[in-house]
């Protein structure tokens, strides 16, 4: 499955569009996680577990958006955007989304 943030891609042409589709996953903080990102924020620097855990969420929304995209027969999904948004106090969503579309490689053009 091919993914873009942009609205083509270069050398295919899209030849259907199925519509919308979506991957979210919400995450709640750990408590171990937690004690050690307190204490990071006291000296300061990335909060490496933080990281890890909002790589692994959007890795799993975008899992979950190409299985959508695979189910409705497209081979690439275009616009791709991401989104976050605070669920709770210890929660938060990541959303994926784009347009599901079929698309075909563009024939060489020769003499050129």
């Amino acid at each position: 499955m091919m993914l873009t943030p942009s609205p083509e891609l270069p050398g295919y042409r899209i030849v259907a569009s199925h519509g919308l589709v979506r991957g979210n996953t919400i995450r709640a903080r750990h408590v171990g996680r937690d004690i050690t990102a307190a204490l990071r924020n006291l000296v300061g620097g990335e909060i490496a577990e933080y990281t890890k855990m909002m790589a692994e969420a959007r890795e799993q929304a975008i899992d979950r958006m190409i299985s959508e995209a695979d189910t409705m027969g497209a081979n690439a999904i275009v616009c791709v955007r991401f989104t976050t948004s605070y669920i709770m106090g210890s929660a938060s969503e990541i959303l994926a989304f784009g347009d599901a579309v079929v698309v075909e490689k563009e024939p060489e053009v020769e003499g050129f």
